[in-house]
């Protein structure tokens, strides 16, 4: 397989260029005061003065998304940022938001494509990559009405907007999901963006192959900082002399040392109890029933089996999974639900990592291994994200398939197969590195070799090992020297 597979593009600044008037964005005012009218919203405001509203209600927002990297809905935009002060229903308000919030993204803006993306593209198309698209984006429609407008829609795929992710750029997990859907290894991507803070920022925390940077005179009236792109361009058809130099023959295969060896070329892993676990486990939340003068002693195991499936496989969410624990255990006043539900988040994020974990990710890596988790959780990829950055090893992953994004848990063959499919390998060409017997079972039963670390007393596997670092030694049918060269292989 190439270095490069696919190539994901950013909207905004990139794909289009973009700026405004004052004139132009009084006029589209107009157009979102009659459209409210229609609704029957009339807060008894001039144009200039709703403009005044809109405008500091949409920087408002703006400011609390870029520290939080949360999309909100745009109902929930319109009622908590922008008309906060305003009685309005929301049943009304309801059924507007999200057409007002197009208008916003069309109407408040002059955009344009930049002349030389057809040919551009047309061009990444014959080389056979995948095409993209990663958009910061309040409302659903804006991105797919402007590329289809410009003619240029039927080329990405995917499209993975934030308002419909629920994170932001530059967090990595929007970057990992989109590299999911496109079915490609996370380094094996090239992201092609306008900002820094956002595009090269999130494309290296996500550990893409190259992030290049394309020029965009617009003041965003915000600092743009935080990493160096691998290339600055002015005009999009210099990425095709960038792609061109990059894509090359793939290498022939070395020897193998055995007959019929199959060289393996992922590793992947489970998180929870292989890459980390949580020595204080439960100590808070006993503390916590024990102030409230509630029982302990029942731990509710069937009860919160039930959950756990649920929540794992994302019918309901992480906050729902906690409510409905508390709750359990008779905790019942909002105030103190609230309070548990924070106990709980911080007992999950109360995490340490094995020893040697950071350091044999890394030499594993530095071999030319792909690299991919497959993890039960019920916690959002970000929230895992976040864990492995403070580790120092959140952009080393090639795949990560989390069970609530899925919708089925280990040991179900897909949400093993899922990983072999983005990383485009068979089960031979990979190894599955867990600790209980049933994901183990299920790694095997796939066609996975397997080791097992920190496992279960009856766990079977392929290979065992006492520390993780001992996973450099193990007798895989590998050949370092090609995997060397081998991300090309």
């Amino acid at each position: 397989m190439g270095r490069i597979q696919a190539v994901f593009f950013d909207m905004g600044g990139t794909i289009e260029t973009f700026g405004y008037t004052r004139e132009l964005r009084l006029d589209a005012t107009a157009i979102i005061q009659q459209r409210l009218f229609q609704a029957g919203i009339d807060f008894q405001l001039t144009p200039d003065q709703l403009f005044e509203v809109i405008s500091c209600g949409l920087e408002r927002y703006k400011r609390w998304s870029i520290q939080s990297l949360i999309e909100l809905s745009p109902l929930r935009v319109w009622s908590e940022y922008i008309f906060p002060g305003q009685k309005v229903a929301l049943d009304r308000l309801a059924v507007v938001a999200e057409e007002l919030m197009f208008l916003i993204e069309t109407r408040f803006y002059h955009r344009t494509m930049r002349p030389e993306i057809p040919s551009v593209l047309e061009a990444l198309k014959q080389m056979g990559l995948k095409i993209g698209l990663i958009s910061n984006v309040n409302s659903c429609g804006q991105v797919t009405t402007n590329l289809k407008a410009y003619g240029i829609y039927h080329y990405f795929d995917p499209i993975v907007l934030s308002s419909v992710y629920g994170r932001r750029k530059p967090d990595p997990a929007i970057f990992h999901y989109a590299a999911r859907m496109a079915n490609v290894p996370a380094s094996r991507c090239i992201y092609v963006g306008d900002r820094i803070a956002r595009d090269v920022v999130g494309a290296r925390r996500a550990g893409f192959y190259k992030a290049i940077q394309i020029r965009h005179d617009f003041d965003h009236g915000e600092e743009d900082i935080g990493a160096v792109p691998d290339v600055v361009i002015q005009k999009m058809t210099e990425l095709l002399d960038i792609l061109r130099a990059e894509i090359q023959p793939p290498l022939a295969s070395a020897p193998l040392s055995a007959p019929n060896q199959t060289p393996v070329r992922a590793i992947l892993f489970d998180a929870g109890d292989v890459l980390y676990f949580r020595p204080n486990r439960g100590k808070k939340f006993a503390a916590f029933l024990q102030e409230l003068s509630l029982n302990i002693a029942n731990n509710h195991s069937g009860q919160k089996e039930i959950l756990s499936n649920q929540a794992y496989q994302g019918h309901i969410t992480q906050d729902q999974y906690r409510e409905s624990v508390l709750r359990m255990y008779g905790v019942s006043q909002q105030e103190q639900i609230e309070r548990g539900k924070q106990v709980l988040e911080e007992e999950d994020n109360d995490v340490q990592f094995f020893d040697g974990v950071m350091q044999t990710l890394r030499s594993l890596k530095q071999q030319g291994y792909l690299l991919g988790i497959i993890t039960d959780t019920a916690n959002p990829l970000h929230v895992k994200l976040e864990w492995f950055e403070k580790g120092g090893f959140g952009d080393v992953w090639d795949s990560i398939i989390s069970s609530n994004e899925i919708g089925v848990r280990k040991p179900h063959p897909d949400i093993y197969q899922a990983a072999l499919r983005q990383l485009n390998l068979t089960a031979g060409q990979a190894v599955f590195v867990g600790h209980k017997t049933s994901e183990l079972d299920g790694a095997r039963a796939v066609g996975m070799q397997t080791v097992a670390f920190n496992h279960d007393a009856n766990a079977e596997a392929d290979f065992y090992i006492n520390h993780f670092a001992d996973l450099l030694d193990m007798p895989f049918t590998v050949i370092p020297e090609a995997l060397s060269r081998g991300n090309d292989l």
